[in-house]
């Protein structure tokens, strides 16, 4: 079976062509990463998650967690390659300089994060989550827990997680019931359920940080009543060694479809007078701190779909020159042909490998946004803060949606094969299906673009992403007869989504109901839209360079067709959900719930 290869020329490319390296070069924040720079990071990492992350992903997924009352063992294999993560310094590639973090922009930090997804995704999640702790402590820990926490957090010798979710409590966060109770030294007595906390429980590193949504005493209902706290695994004495385990336990792992690797528990605080805890901002401020574990969660949830998709391409372009069936069509052999000759077989490699490069290039816009947010001041700053978190939901929900597709797609270049699970394709199928479903389902990110996302501005911030995807028109034509089909769909697909905005703009103003029946088809509908864009930009470049006089004159001609092939094949659709976005909710209604029952 073929070995997973980090797709670094693809990576470095996307980064040129829309990851605003050259602007990004230009801030004081990221003026130590040249393009040099970038390139040899990027080449490492690769070539690390290929060798270390890589030879454990199956194994991970045929090994049994063990789980006991003392907690979960990780397959030895997985902890090795971990420590040598760690040992790299790979954690800490986006994190603030000032605690030991490297400082890369996220641009960078999220094709790093599709090398080690691609190679390992269930061993993937547990740095994900650290860098999520990471992102939250940096902008909501005080000075103390910064020293005691985020420095650790940053090498990987501790982890992270995440605890949002309670038995009763799932999307609805402000159904939560932990509890947290203050104490006169000034900490917290923690106690409650949460469930679904991957890595919750592990013996890859010496320490674990729980950051906890949990409610004080006399909170106001909903999330108004939600506070943030970190809950660590071993209390950390004042000269930083770690002391007495805190009074958290694993009372149990999932069985799962798939991340089989990755340990999802329930955890249980309190069971012997309360967990100590200590509170991250202030009271009644938790939700707020969490979003910005979240948001930086979707992003890597959407690059989930990226890399899952991008392994299971690279077996199935494998398989399809080795597997021999049937004659070529037209050819003069009669013996059998690999399968890659034939027409539909093409069709689906080249489906899976255009919307690899759609996805990888809405992922690297996304986060070229936020960094330039965050390296600009003033009004061009919010600009882009705008257009990240615009795109966020649409990176998330639409990169895993298609995730789910492609890696069912290579299964089915596999044939029967592919239903074997020795052939090693079907475990990207079962590890890509929780994406959609985990850091807010997909349904909930169509209900916040359409609910949050589009009212920003007064509609100022969608109104801009439509008109600079007009503004490349101009380059399109001018780039000549090569680019005609690109150039009329894209703009059809503009036109469609549009359309499909100002129909949800004026209708769910006055009925909510009608904008959230249409927010999935027109969330799929920006992704493909935006996808087509980006992918137009970077054929762009890549006719640029040919007319400069590359000598990577295959390479760069392969981006154009990828372009072209998804112009032709993809950005039609989004005029045929245009119909589903204005169908409105009378129909989801018109029955009653006994009468949507099938027998």
């Amino acid at each position: 079976m073929t070995e997973y290869q980090a797709p670094i020329k693809d990576a470095l490319f996307t980064l040129r062509q829309v990851g605003m390296l050259d602007e990004l070069t230009k801030t004081d924040r990221f003026a130590h990463v040249d393009e040099e720079t970038a390139a040899s990071v990027l080449e490492e990492h690769g070539r690390f998650m290929q060798e270390v992350f890589g030879p454990t992903n199956s194994l991970g997924d045929r090994t049994p967690l063990q789980w006991s009352p003392e907690g979960v063992h990780v397959p030895d294999e997985l902890t090795r390659a971990y420590q040598k993560f760690v040992e790299a310094g790979w954690q800490g590639l986006n994190a603030e300089e000032a605690y030991g973090g490297a400082g890369f922009p996220e641009a960078v930090f999220v094709l790093g994060a599709e090398f080690m997804i691609s190679a390992n995704g269930s061993l993937s999640m547990c740095p994900g989550l650290t860098t999520g702790a990471i992102d939250c402590l940096e902008e909501w820990g005080s000075e103390e827990q910064k020293e005691t926490y985020l420095r650790k957090l940053v090498t990987g010798e501790w982890t992270g997680t995440m605890n949002l979710t309670e038995p009763q409590a799932g999307s609805d966060v402000g159904l939560a019931t932990t509890k947290a109770v203050p104490q006169d030294d000034g900490t917290y007595r923690i106690h409650g359920t949460k469930i679904y906390i991957s890595f919750g429980e592990h013996d890859m590193a010496e320490n674990i940080v729980h950051l906890v949504l949990a409610r004080t005493p006399d909170a106001p209902p909903g999330t108004k009543g939600i506070s943030l706290f970190i809950v660590p695994k071993f209390l950390v004495n004042d000269d930083g060694t770690l002391g007495e385990r805190n009074d958290v336990t694993c009372v149990s792992i999932e069985h799962k479809m798939g991340i089989h690797a990755s340990p999802t528990c329930v955890l249980s605080y309190g069971d012997s007078g309360g967990a100590i805890g200590y509170l991250v901002g202030e009271e009644g401020q938790g939700m707020r701190a969490m979003f910005t574990m979240m948001n930086s969660a979707r992003i890597a949830v959407g690059v989930q779909g990226i890399g899952l998709s991008e392994v299971a391409y690279q077996k199935a372009w494998q398989y399809a020159q080795d597997r021999r069936q049937g004659r070529e069509v037209g050819g003069a052999s009669k013996e059998p042909a690999p399968i890659i000759v034939h027409p539909d077989v093409r069709r689906m490699l080249l489906s899976m490998r255009s919307q690899i490069e759609a996805m990888r290039a809405l992922a690297v816009y996304n986060a070229a946004a936020l960094d330039l947010s965050r390296a600009i001041d003033g009004d061009d700053g919010d600009r882009w803060l705008e257009m990240a978190e615009l795109l966020t939901p649409v990176t998330k929900a639409w990169c895993t949606d298609v995730g789910c597709e492609l890696t069912s797609t290579a299964v089915q270049i596999f044939g029967g094969m592919g239903f074997i699970e020795e052939s090693g394709v079907a475990q990207h199928f079962r590890d890509a299906r929780i994406a959609p479903i985990y850091e807010g389902t997909n349904g909930i990110q169509a209900m916040d673009l359409v609910g949050r996302k589009l009212p920003m501005r007064m509609g100022g911030v969608v109104n801009d992403h439509l008109a600079e995807m007009r503004r490349t028109d101009a380059r399109l034509a001018a780039a000549g007869e090569e680019f005609a089909t690109i150039r009329t769909n894209l703009t059809a697909a503009v036109d469609s989504l549009t359309e499909a905005t100002e129909w949800i703009m004026t209708n769910g103003l006055a009925d909510p109901r009608e904008a959230l029946a249409g927010a999935t088809p027109y969330l799929t509908m920006f992704g493909q839209t935006t996808g087509g864009w980006l992918l137009a930009r970077m054929a762009l470049g890549a006719h640029e360079q040919l007319a400069a006089g590359s000598t990577d004159r295959d390479y760069l001609s392969a981006k154009i067709v990828s372009a072209r092939f998804y112009a032709e094949h993809y950005l039609p659709r989004v005029a045929g959900l245009l119909g589903s976005v204005r169908a409105g909710s009378a129909d989801l209604y018109a029955v009653d719930v006994a009468g949507l029952a099938s027998a």
